[in-house]
């Protein structure tokens, strides 16, 4: 995939044997095995879309600095992974880039636990909405990432698992807004909104009445 090659990295990073090592540590924290949708295949579709909407930005190369560290730790047990993607980009990219650009690139990546964005937040609008762009897929395609992602939380329960995804799902039903760029949220909110409707009320069928949340240590099934 040209999108998560040494040349796309290069051209933000740029080519030195320090970047060498940094983009292909990034490259293999993201080919894990235990992940099944926040893989290389996901990193792409953001870095494409990130492209895409790069216009909307303030710092274009920031944000997609931010979309390859957005995921690069990736523990479904614990609850922490996007502050620890954001330390994991600090260190990766100190020499690389101004550090005026590292802590925007840091600060997009914790962006990603929410996904709400401040209204005058250009950047962090660029990666949330291209982040949550899968939500907004055709039924079926939503339906493989639903179940990706169920297949990351294998340890869990289903009244476990299904306890924590309700709840995310609820956060991204009630945010005021799913999608912040007015070129793509018309498009995109009522699709997204219908396949979270549709997963939410499947998932509220199967809960059995004394369902209880998973254990705090394991972190929420993830949104994106």
């Amino acid at each position: 995939m040209t999108l998560v090659g040494f040349e796309a990295w290069a051209r933000l990073a740029g080519d030195s044997p320090t970047s060498r090592t940094e983009w292909a540590a990034v490259v293999a924290a993201w080919g894990e095995p235990h992940r099944r949708y926040h893989d290389l295949r996901h990193l792409a579709a953001v870095l494409g879309l990130v492209g895409e909407l790069a216009a909307a930005a303030t710092d274009p190369d920031a944000v997609r600095l931010a979309a390859w560290y957005h995921d690069v730790v990736y523990d479904p047990r614990r609850g922490d992974n996007e502050q620890v993607s954001a330390e994991r980009a600090r260190a990766g990219l100190r020499g690389l880039v101004p550090p005026e650009r590292v802590e925007e690139v840091a600060r997009l990546v914790l962006l990603t636990a929410g996904h709400a964005p401040a209204p005058d937040d250009a950047n962090g609008a660029v990666l949330c909405d291209a982040d949550l762009a899968v939500l907004a897929g055709p039924p079926e395609a939503y339906a493989a990432y639903a179940s990706a992602v169920r297949e990351e939380y294998g340890h869990l329960s289903d009244a476990e698992f299904t306890a924590g995804r309700t709840a995310v799902l609820e956060h991204l039903l009630a945010l005021p807004a799913l999608y912040r760029l007015p070129a793509v949220a018309a498009e995109w909110t009522p699709r997204a909104r219908a396949n979270l409707a549709a997963e939410l009320s499947l998932l509220q069928r199967r809960a059995s009445p004394g369902s209880q949340g998973p254990p705090q240590r394991h972190g929420p099934p993830a949104s994106s």
